[in-house]
């Protein structure tokens, strides 16, 4: 909580106003990151006075220390959630960068894209802090993801698909 809020909102303040509106989604126990996301949207609204943005709430597919067996049935749980979300919203593109939130949304969105109800593009950035290896949430959306970027040359070798474009938050 946080940290990936952090980078997130970095790469979005390099962006037109043309990727608008845009539609955030936090996990539902997640309280840091909406006072951050409505910070920078409203810094944000000073520049581009037709700004638009909603926050939307999921829940938490993991939790911290949550074992893995348990989270099985939790991610799914959150998928179904986030299916009608994503059905309602029909993003053009998905921005995501890593915490668990992002893998119900995205394969919500991979799902829509199968049924041939709405073709998302999807854009995973994994975590500047993942130097050696992938993040778990990584680790399922390179699969997924239409473009995978690694912030580190290493990961580029390991994971070929991904593009490599140095450090960009």
């Amino acid at each position: 909580t946080g940290g990936h809020t952090t980078e997130i909102l970095r790469l979005l303040s390099c962006l037109s106003e043309s990727y608008s509106p845009r539609h955030y989604v936090l996990a539902d126990s997640d309280k840091m990151s909406e006072a951050k996301i409505r910070s920078f949207e409203q810094k944000r609204a000073e520049t581009f006075s037709e700004s638009q943005f909603s926050l939307d709430r999921i829940p938490r597919s993991r939790e911290v220390r949550q074992p893995w067996i348990s989270s099985v049935v939790t991610t799914l749980y959150s998928i179904l959630y986030s299916l009608p979300l994503t059905y309602k919203r029909k993003p053009d593109l998905i921005l995501c960068n890593g915490p668990g939130t992002c893998v119900p949304v995205c394969l919500s969105a991979f799902l829509l894209g199968l049924l041939r109800i709405k073709r998302t593009i999807i854009v995973y950035v994994e975590s500047i802090c993942r130097v050696e290896t992938l993040s778990l949430s990584g680790k399922i959306l390179y699969y997924f993801s239409d473009y995978f970027i690694v912030q580190w040359p290493d990961l580029k070798k390991k994971y070929p698909k991904s593009v490599y474009l140095g450090r960009i938050v």
